[in-house]
């Protein structure tokens, strides 16, 4: 993975737009069903939307019903870190992209074969770089 990225709060503000500044730099989240990628089923690579790093392949994209885009795995795990959240009351799995620190939103436990896993994903924090 290339260098990591490293921005002044100023400069975050004026790369992103508001919602995208809002989730990837304040961990926001989107509201439910609103999402640019949410019913999306184009082919294609979905980058970070702070970074350009690959994070998600549409290969993995599945309809979880939630709200958001929601993937069983990531399209190469060493560009996603995993953290313990315990906000709101809750304990949680965040998922940041590595590159630049960016909140992308959580992973669960109650996703489909083969991996079980739902990393459920803000549309705001990704940019989908379709297949040619």
């Amino acid at each position: 993975m290339a260098d990591e990225v490293s921005k002044t709060d100023e400069e975050w503000r004026q790369a992103l737009s508001p919602e995208q500044y809002e989730v990837l730099r304040k961990k926001g989240t989107e509201r439910p069903f609103t999402g640019k990628y949410v019913d999306v089923k184009d082919k294609g690579v979905y980058r970070c939307a702070g970074c350009g790093a690959e994070l998600f392949s549409s290969d993995t994209k599945f309809e979880s019903g939630t709200g958001w885009p929601s993937f069983y795995e990531p399209a190469n795990r060493e560009n996603v870190e995993l953290h313990e959240d315990r906000s709101h009351g809750m304990v949680r799995t965040e998922v940041t992209c590595k590159k630049c620190g960016g909140h992308l939103g959580h992973v669960f436990d109650d996703g489909p074969r083969p991996t079980g896993q739902r990393y459920c994903i803000n549309s705001c924090s990704l940019e989908l770089d379709p297949a040619t």
